[in-house]
């Protein structure tokens, strides 16, 4: 028995890169079987049991391990590099593919379905886009455009070789493309998205005035889009539907009100297919009423220590407390303590991802990926519980590795082995420079004499 446990922790002493960071994964990843396996009764299928959604969990949590193994284990910042110069065609690729053959869900286009795979764009591009701009403003700094600087060379392209250029080119376009194609299926997900692009930018060494210009370029775009959808909002395909949703929930949307109206109009329905419509507009109405205030009871009726696992009374008025509501379910079955524990998790990623970008040294890819990284797993958390405490509009976005979810936990797991692998090679450069330091300063201290001041002014060998 001694024997395997000294085994385990000589596996555990072995494993490099930040432990830190992968004890915030593992515990992240342990509480999700916890939370899922309570969290909502929605999640069962004809004939299962709530053993048999912990058992797809374990599952999942399992494949999401192997995904972050995979990405911990690869060694070469050449080659990340490599990879995420093709972040931004990923997702291109997959935003405009969304606008043809994409489906719908809660009233938003954010899927594409293979067979019986569903591919959720925005969590793909979340991390494939902040990869991308970890990479440009790495190739700006060292001016790695290989095509574009032998264009530059003849005389009708030389404007080509322009640094703003470079920067336009390669950093403020795929911001606002991006942004724009993300917007048409989830405000809350461009919002996210552009923000974390701009903080990868600016830690790049992005410079003021063009971020400003970028920001005007950003509220030009945004009135050209409220605009679109003013005009083409009583047509058959409105543009830009989306928006109008954000500027109803920013204005303070009353839901009662349109639960109200809509049940007046169900009363006075005289047709079958009048009464339908009314009545579908209703059961809408009455969600979007009574999810954030199932949201608060819940954190009210949590207390200091919650109720205890599976005593949730919320997850059955919330249809989707396993997703968007997932930290009011923590609050309500494990209390302040319980929800202390997830935030102390996610703020101990952020201060971590700043140790391992200073161990980074002058690697700017390494330096915004990581921080990038850090900063998008963090944010959409925190973004989350603001929502599930009522401190923002409705967003949708999910708790980072917590919240049910199988294609947003397998992106979550690559961002957190790319974490991981660059971590592990920080730390293995940091030892090198270390070591390489002491055995100069060894060689230094055998063949240079050191010496020191007597009190009487005379110079004594040491």
């Amino acid at each position: 028995m001694a024997n395997k446990e000294r085994r385990l922790w000589h596996l555990v002493d072995r494993l490099e890169g930040d432990k830190v960071v992968w004890i915030i994964a593992l515990m992240l990843l342990l509480i999700s079987v916890v939370c899922i396996f309570s969290s909502s009764s929605r999640l069962l299928g004809d004939g299962q049991t709530r053993l048999d959604i912990v058992a797809d969990q374990l599952k999942m949590v399992g494949v999401a391990l192997l995904v972050i193994i995979l990405c911990y284990n690869i060694r070469s910042i050449g080659f990340l590099r490599w990879c995420s110069k093709w972040g931004f065609f990923i997702s291109l690729t997959l935003l405009v593919l969304l606008q043809f053959i994409g489906s719908e869900i809660n009233g938003a286009v954010r899927i594409i379905k293979i067979g019986g795979f569903q591919l959720h764009v925005f969590e793909v591009v979340k991390v494939a886009m902040v990869m991308y701009m970890s990479w440009a403003v790495d190739a700006i700094m060292r001016n790695k455009f290989t095509l574009l600087n032998t264009l530059a060379t003849q005389p009708n392209f030389r404007w080509l070789g322009r640094r703003l250029t470079k920067k336009i080119i390669f950093i403020y376009l795929p911001f606002i493309i991006t942004t724009v194609l993300v917007m048409t299926g989830s405000n809350s997900s461009a919002l996210l998205i552009g923000g974390i692009m701009l903080v990868t930018i600016v830690i790049g060494g992005g410079e003021w005035k063009e971020l400003a210009a970028l920001g005007l370029v950003g509220i030009a775009v945004l009135a050209f889009c409220l605009g679109a959808h003013a005009i083409t909002r009583n047509s058959a395909h409105p543009a830009f539907q989306r928006i109008a949703t954000a500027v109803e929930r920013i204005a303070g949307e009353d839901q009662e009100k349109k639960y109200i109206i809509a049940t007046e109009e169900l009363r006075a329905a005289t047709t079958p297919e009048a009464r339908q419509k009314a009545a579908a507009k209703r059961l809408d109405a009455l969600d979007k009423l009574r999810q954030p205030y199932s949201a608060k009871i819940a954190i009210s009726q949590g207390g200091f220590t919650g109720k205890g696992p599976g005593q949730s009374t919320q997850r059955y008025v919330v249809p989707d407390m396993s997703e968007d509501y997932m930290f009011s379910f923590i609050l309500e079955e494990y209390g302040f303590l319980g929800a202390l524990i997830v935030i102390a998790l996610y703020v101990s990623l952020v201060a971590r991802g700043s140790l391992i970008v200073r161990n980074c040294g002058n690697n700017v890819f390494a330096k915004t990926a990581v921080a990038g990284l850090c900063l998008l797993i963090s944010g959409q958390a925190f973004l989350h519980i603001c929502v599930n405490a009522d401190l923002g509009p409705m967003t949708g976005q999910t708790l980072p590795l917590l919240s049910h979810g199988n294609f947003a936990l397998m992106c979550f797991a690559l961002a957190f082995g790319i974490i991981l692998s660059i971590s592990r090679i920080a730390q293995k450069g940091l030892e090198r420079e270390t070591r390489d330091a002491k055995d100069i300063l060894a060689t230094q201290t055998i063949e240079t004499p050191v010496t020191t001041t007597q009190d009487n002014g005379n110079e004594q060998l040491i």
